[in-house]
């Protein structure tokens, strides 16, 4: 993170601050002493600066991870929409194809978190975005199935860097108790995504199939490719830096300091320029030494492991009783379950301040609702259980993120490390949990949904 890493303090009452950038500023020693010892949260100032963020910040997270879902788990819609059928697969290969994204992914992801403590996120997160993009619209050219885990390596690769980027992006915004609800919102892109990817699919393998002699699916890939592409280039010119950063240039001299102080006042952060850098190596050996960090990324494991039913859902939805385009169709109601649920969940967080308790009642209850699903034959009744499994399962992730900027907040290289790997070990669970779901156990599904 751009953090100032030299104070001196002037005769004439000000302060010069040696910003990471290379860049120097004089700051009134008083007015930020003033900032960080009389922060009242529900100041005038403060709530501008708010709003200011969260007009800025989670609008661009949330659309690029938006994207970064859709590409991620298009794959499923493709499969449904004739990819299966023109490469012959197997279960066994489409496992495959299904797993090695989260090999590179979770390979990955501390890696580019400690990256991303040294360079400007304006840069670094939209350029992920142009990469993934690039490489989801290349699986509409491949002809067969090798090419589309090579593909599928190369999307994990670029997008393992993007979720804990931004996890630690907002951490170095936002206090302890604004998170929950903004990682609220930045997650609920994800069930959107799955609802939009439905929508998506079922229109164009419905209507462009056939176009320019290329199937529906390979146009689903090229189509939301490009549009990762573009998006993440107008993003570079939205998304600000740091608030130490003079790139942040929405914000006033006065404001930058108040964001940074804030921080400081919560436990999340450094005032403007009190500390120097931890380094990189050494916040991973405290990230590995702390018994917390072992307990949080328990808890995530046991829920994305739950969540590869995502990749599985149309095939799903095809045994509950509905098939091709429909079955995409009948994607939708359960995302828009999972969002209300993640909304809930976080905001009830934020007004409670404590998060715990609100995380058992959406685990349990989701275990409830798998197992429940299991022991019931008819249709309609399995549907309407598996949307509440899905969406009370999805209501998890994004507390157990904040919990980890809550537990490990300080210092901030430890915090990023510990995000990124958290979210790294978690999403090893999707390794096994992609092979929960052959076409064998159609249509009950069992070892999956218990």
């Amino acid at each position: 993170m751009s953090t100032a890493t030299k104070i001196s303090v002037q005769k004439d009452n000000t302060e010069t601050a040696e910003w990471a950038d290379g860049s120097k500023h004089q700051l009134d020693q008083q007015e930020a002493q003033r900032l960080g010892v009389e922060f009242d949260p529900d100041s005038p100032e403060n709530k501008k600066l708010v709003r200011k963020l969260d007009w800025r910040l989670v609008p661009s997270c949330w659309a690029l991870y938006l994207l970064s879902n859709i590409d991620r788990a298009n794959i499923g819609n493709a499969k449904t929409g004739g990819l299966e059928e023109d490469f012959r697969l197997t279960s066994t290969q489409y496992s495959i194809i299904v797993l090695v994204f989260f090999t590179s992914y979770i390979v990955c992801e501390v890696p580019s978190n400690m990256i991303l403590g040294r360079v400007r996120p304006s840069i670094y997160l939209p350029t992920l975005a142009i990469l993934w993009g690039a490489a989801a619209a290349c699986q509409g050219a491949c002809q067969n199935w090798h090419q589309v885990v090579g593909l599928r390596f190369l999307i994990g690769f670029f997008e393992s860097g993007f979720a804990p980027g931004c996890a630690f992006y907002l951490s170095s915004w936002y206090r302890k108790y604004e998170l929950a609800s903004r990682y609220a919102w930045l997650y609920t892109s994800v069930a959107v995504a799955g609802a939009v990817s439905g929508l998506l699919a079922g229109v164009i393998t419905e209507y462009m199939d056939g176009a320019g002699g290329l199937a529906g699916w390979r146009w689903l890939f090229i189509i939301e490719g490009v549009a990762s592409c573009i998006l993440g280039v107008i993003v570079m010119f939205v998304m600000p830096d740091y608030p130490t950063s003079i790139n942040s240039k929405f914000l006033t001299q006065e404001e930058r300091i108040l964001a940074c102080n804030r921080l400081a006042v919560d436990g999340m952060g450094l005032a403007q320029g009190a500390q120097e850098r931890v380094g990189e190596w050494t916040a991973l050996k405290m990230t590995v030494k702390d018994w917390r960090t072992w307990c949080l990324c328990f808890l995530f494991v046991m829920g994305t492991g739950s969540q590869t039913i995502q990749y599985f859902i149309p095939s799903l939805v095809e045994t509950f009783g509905w098939e091709g385009h429909y079955a995409q169709y009948m994607t939708i109601p359960g995302y828009g379950f999972a969002v209300f649920c993640i909304l809930a969940g976080c905001f009830t967080a934020d007004w409670l301040k404590t998060i715990w308790p609100v995380l058992t009642v959406m685990s349990g209850s989701g275990f409830v609702f798998f197992v429940a699903t299991t022991a019931v034959t008819n249709g309609m009744v399995r549907y309407v259980l598996a949307i509440f499994a899905f969406g009370t399962i999805y209501g998890c992730s994004p507390l157990t993120k904040t919990w980890i900027s809550h537990v490990l907040s300080h210092p901030s290289e430890k915090r990023a490390v510990a995000i990124a790997l958290i979210n790294a070990l978690g999403n090893g669970s999707s390794i096994y949990g992609s092979f929960l779901w052959p076409d064998k156990d159609s249509p009950r599904f069992t070892p999956g949904f218990a």
